[in-house]
């Protein structure tokens, strides 16, 4: 079966939670590998933008009508969302280190995978 194959049949049989938390675990992997290879400043951009492009594609999602989440989980969305956007910066700039960005995104994981047990 050849790779785009594969990917249109995960991508069929892949629930929304596990889309999430395989896109989750990917970027996270970026930025992971990223601090590893001791990139710093605009060098850690590809991998801060991608991580930037998911918050801010998930603050949209929540923020629009018709979203079904829990308000509280919706807020909450937007509020870490809003924290990456800044935290970013901070760690573009040096005043700040990509592990805040890498916890954040690995609690997510943790919470997503948890939720796929509990539904499997």
């Amino acid at each position: 079966m050849s790779l785009d194959a594969y990917r249109r049949v995960r991508s069929i049989a892949e629930t929304p939670r596990a889309a999430e938390y395989r896109l989750m675990s990917e970027i996270t992997g970026d930025l992971i590998n990223a601090r590893d290879a001791g990139l710093t400043g605009a060098a850690l951009m590809p991998a801060l933008h991608r991580n930037r492009e998911v918050w801010s594609t998930f603050s949209t999602l929540c923020g629009a009508p018709g979203n079904k989440l829990p308000d509280g989980l919706r807020a909450s969305i937007i509020s870490i969302a809003l924290w990456v956007e800044r935290f970013t910066s901070d760690v573009v700039t040096g005043r700040d280190s990509i592990d805040g960005l890498i916890t954040v995104n690995r609690a997510i994981i943790e919470g997503l995978s948890e939720e796929n047990l509990h539904r499997a």
